[in-house]
Order: C-alpha cells, then sequence, then structure tokens
C-alpha cells in the first residue's frame, strides 16, 4: 500500500535523514566543534530506505502467511456484486466469488493536465530518484507538498514551493498555518503563495524550466507535484457492480463502511472520508468486528489526531479556532508562544513554538489543541486521547507538568487570550462554564 511504499514510512525515515542538517548547525552552541564539514549521500539514504521497505513488505507477507490469508498478486475487476475477475501478469484470468466484498485500493496521486506535466514528479516517485535535485519547485499547499518542501530543504536542496491560495494547509487552525509559514520562510524555503504553474519545459542540459501563470520563470532541477490523491477507482468494475461514487471517484459509505450495494464494503482512501493510514485501519477494523467479530462497530471520525512533519512539526486534535467558534458559539482560545530551550544555547532566534488550546465555555470541554513546534506528532498523539475521552480545561490545570519540557505549556496555560460569544471574537475574562 501507500504507506508503507511510497507515503508515511519512507517519508519520516526522510524526516529524520533531513532534520541533522538543523541539529549540526545547533550544535556549535553546545560546544562542538568542527561539525562544519558535513555532506549528505543521497545514494545510501535510498539504498538503506529500500532496505527498510522491503524487510517492512516480507513481514506483512508473512503476516498474512499465517494468518490463512491467500495473497493473490494479480489485477482484479468487479464483474457483478459477488465476483471478481483477476487478470494476472502473465494474461490469464479466472473468477472468484464472495459472499461480501471489501474494497481498499487506495490513491494515486494527482497531475494537472499542463504542458510539460511528463517532466514533473510526485510523491511516487521521489523516493526513487537517483540523485538529489539541487533545485526543486514544490507546486501544493496540503501536507504533502509542505512536508516534502522542509525535506529537502534539510538535504540541501534549494525550494521553491508554489501554492495557488493565500495560504496552504487549509482546514488546519489559521493561526498554525501562519506560524509555520512564518518558521519556513525564516528557515530559507520560498514561499510563493497565490502562484501556480503554467508549463514545464525541458532544457537541452537536462534542467527544468517552470513557468508560473504571472509569467515569471523558474529554473530548476525538478518539478514535484503534491496537489493530493484521487482513489483509484478507474478499471475495477464498480459500473459492472452497481456501486456509486463521487465526482472524482470517491466511494460514498455509511458508517459501517457500506457502499450502496449491501455486501461491499469500502475503507481508507478510496472513500470520501479521511486520508489517513490510521483512519483506514480504525474503519478497517470497524469493519472486520461489525462483520465477523460479534460486534456493533460503527466508524465515528471526531477528535481525529494529526500531524504535519514539517519543520517545526504540527500536532492537532478536534475543533480549529474557526470551526469551533460556528459549532460552538462561546469558546476560550488559549495559546502561548515561546522559543525553545534548546535554542537558547544554538543561537538561532528564529525558531519559536506555538501552543493554542479551544475550550467550550458551556461545558469547559476542550474541543481543541493544536502546536506547532518540536515534536508535535509525539505530544498530540497523548493529548488526543484525553481530548477523545471528553477531557475539560479543569483537567488540564489539574494536571502537573513535566518540567523542564515544551508539553507543559499545555497544562500551565490559565488564563485566555480571548473568547467568542455566540461566535463572535470579544475581549474580556473568560465566561464561567455553563454561563
Amino acid at each position: 500500500g501507500t504507506c508503507v511504499n511510497v507515503g508515511c514510512v519512507p517519508k519520516k525515515l526522510f524526516v529524520y535523514g533531513s532534520q541533522y542538517s538543523h541539529q549540526m548547525v545547533d550544535a556549535a552552541g553546545f560546544g562542538w566543534k568542527d561539525v562544519k564539514g558535513y555532506h549528505h549521500d543521497w545514494k545510501t539514504l535510498i539504498t538503506n530506505k529500500n532496505k527498510e521497505i522491503d524487510r517492512l513488505n516480507d513481514i506483512y507477507s508473512s503476516m498474512l502467511g499465517k494468518a490463512g490469508v491467500e495473497l493473490i498478486e494479480a489485477i482484479g475487476a468487479l464483474k457483478d456484486a459477488h465476483t471478481v475477475e483477476i487478470k494476472s501478469a502473465s494474461g490469464d484470468v479466472k473468477e472468484i466469488t464472495a459472499e461480501t466484498i471489501l474494497i481498499a485500493v487506495g490513491g494515486w496521486p494527482f497531475k494537472p493536465d499542463i504542458p510539460g506535466i511528463e517532466h514533473a514528479i510526485t510523491s511516487n516517485e521521489i523516493f526513487y530518484l537517483e540523485e538529489k535535485p539541487e533545485r526543486v519547485v514544490i507546486i501544493g499547499g496540503g501536507y504533502i507538498a509542505v512536508e516534502f518542501a522542509n525535506i529537502m530543504h534539510g538535504f540541501g536542496t534549494k525550494v521553491t514551493q508554489l501554492y495557488r491560495g493565500p495560504m496552504f494547509l487549509r482546514g488546519f487552525d489559521d493561526d498554525i498555518r501562519e506560524h509555520l509559514a512564518d518558521q519556513m520562510e525564516k528557515s530559507g524555503i520560498n514561499l510563493r503563495f497565490n502562484s501556480d504553474l503554467e508549463s514545464i519545459t525541458k532544457q537541452p542540459d537536462g534542467s527544468l524550466v517552470a513557468k508560473l501563470k504571472s509569467g515569471e520563470e523558474i529554473a530548476c532541477d525538478c518539478v514535484f507535484y503534491g496537489t493530493g490523491r484521487l482513489p483509484k477507482t478507474e478499471n475495477i468494475g464498480l459500473k459492472k457492480a452497481g456501486v456509486k461514487t463521487t465526482k472524482d471517484g470517491a466511494i460514498p459509505v455509511d458508517q459501517y463502511s457500506k457502499t450502496n450495494i449491501d455486501n461491499i464494503y469500502a475503507v481508507g482512501d478510496v472513500t470520501d472520508r479521511i486520508q489517513l493510514t490510521p483512519v483506514a485501519l480504525y474503519e478497517g477494523h470497524c469493519f472486520a468486528d461489525t462483520l465477523y467479530g460479534g460486534m456493533d462497530r460503527p466508524t465515528t471520525h471526531d477528535y481525529v489526531a494529526s500531524a504535519v512533519f514539517s519543520n517545526p512539526e504540527i500536532g492537532t486534535v478536534g475543533y480549529t479556532e474557526t470551526q469551533a467558534a460556528e459549532k460552538f458559539g462561546d469558546i476560550s482560545v488559549f495559546t502561548s508562544s515561546f522559543r525553545p530551550m534548546m535554542h537558547t544555547l544554538s543561537g538561532n532566534t528564529n525558531v519559536r513554538s506555538l501552543f493554542k488550546i479551544i475550550v467550550d465555555d458551556k461545558t469547559d470541554r476542550v474541543v481543541g489543541v493544536h502546536m506547532c513546534g518540536d515534536h508535535g506528532a509525539e505530544i498530540l498523539q497523548g493529548i488526543g486521547i484525553a481530548v477523545k475521552m471528553g477531557a475539560k480545561k479543569a483537567d488540564f490545570d489539574q494536571t502537573i507538568g513535566i518540567h523542564p519540557s515544551g508539553a507543559e505549556e499545555f497544562v500551565t496555560m490559565r488564563e485566555a487570550k480571548y473568547h467568542y460569544v455566540a461566535g463572535k471574537k470579544v475581549d474580556g475574562p473568560r465566561p464561567k462554564a455553563g454561563m
């Protein structure tokens, strides 16, 4: 699947690798000498990454075999609601039938139809580049584009990121989006908002020219499209089986992951829900528990924690400030911005962390927690449990912090920066819960 081969796993390995360049610069302030002569060998990274991915694939194959699963390496397509036609690489065709069918084919990167698009790569190809590009233009404003902008910058590539809108990471909290943009620009990444690509031209020396719709041209060695993924539902026989799809190919399902055909189900990125690996795993578990485990386990997609592996990281769970104000009306917003302790000695005065808590004033429940700072994913995974369980701001306040740590900020914010009444932002003290 995407996650293990060309998604979360190799991406996180790349994230780890890209962070060493920053750490070696920061080390000088702590007394480490002669650390400026380092260089990165891209081929070593790719070779070792490939070995790890092969190892994981072998493990998953072994797990399937031990569980008694028959694995057929071939192309499958629905012939009707109970029949799958299977075509092998040699061209042999056979059919299998089943009482229940689960569709979990995932998604595929989207690339627009523009002149020269054949010269662009996506997240599928970047993990297998033979050489590191010295200059890259990244198009997109979602988490894939943002993460790879930071990754390639960490490996020493000159990065220009284009996004057609005014601010990237639409759907994330506005303060967090703006904070990350500021941090990325200060680190040396060239962010170009309200910009889009018109064409790509390959030069005689093998380099590329990315032409913007504004007419500006950017010379580069690689054009990377991180403009999202679409469900890979073409040519799998959905129409023959009567399965409905949306205009972008996603399969609508109910809370039990059932399609409009009673015996056909779908989970993961092929559906029109949250496109995250842990969500797909959760949906698959709910499906299995309900149909074969004797349980009634519908899916719920509220308070799903997630992260953006940027530099610094974003961790988030629950509602953004805008969403919370619209849904709950009366909310209080707590924020804390500070210089991480490590950088008091590193000498990097640009790095700052931003933490944010959003509270429903009627119930005192914490309905949103967001941060942009070191270890955002690790911190928010733990806080996500509390938020999912319905923790109140009073519970946060009664929790003793771990000192010294950045995470302790989440249990030491006592005074709200501002609040909303009936969805309108106002200044003044926070109303008491239940009022």
